[in-house]
């Protein structure tokens, strides 16, 4: 994917933006505009076994982080709520950087920010 300065400026934005979220929420919380402009709390990071958000954001396929059986479920939850505007929940397994398979629930929902639309998903162990 090319670089984009403007969805990278956004998603600094955001992250300022959604600060008290990221902070303080129990759950594992990311915003996803794309492979490459997206950001995550540390809880979402330390879930998937990565050592900082820095180093979640540097995956250029984050998708891989799901089960491959449940990639197709994910990726369509998340077009429901990026392109038809509608929140959903899934139930999927995810993949630690260490290979270990964990159960969780992913809330997705649909924010906008400057024209461009976001996904933020709220992760949490099943």
């Amino acid at each position: 994917m090319a670089h984009d300065e403007h969805h990278e400026h956004l998603v600094k934005e955001m992250a300022e933006q959604f600060e008290p979220v990221f902070s303080k929420s129990p759950q594992g919380v990311y915003i996803y505009l794309d492979d490459e402009h997206k950001i995550c709390n540390k809880k979402f990071a330390e879930m998937l076994g990565y050592g900082s958000g820095a180093q979640w954001v540097a995956n250029e396929y984050p998708v891989g982080d799901v089960s491959e059986e449940d990639q197709e479920k994910t990726i369509n939850a998340y077009g429901e709520a990026s392109r038809n505007l509608k929140a959903s929940k899934v139930f999927v397994s995810i993949v630690r950087k260490d290979s270990k398979k964990i159960k969780v629930n992913i809330i997705m929902a649909p924010i906008t920010y400057k024209g461009e639309v976001f996904v933020i998903h709220f992760v949490s162990s099943s």
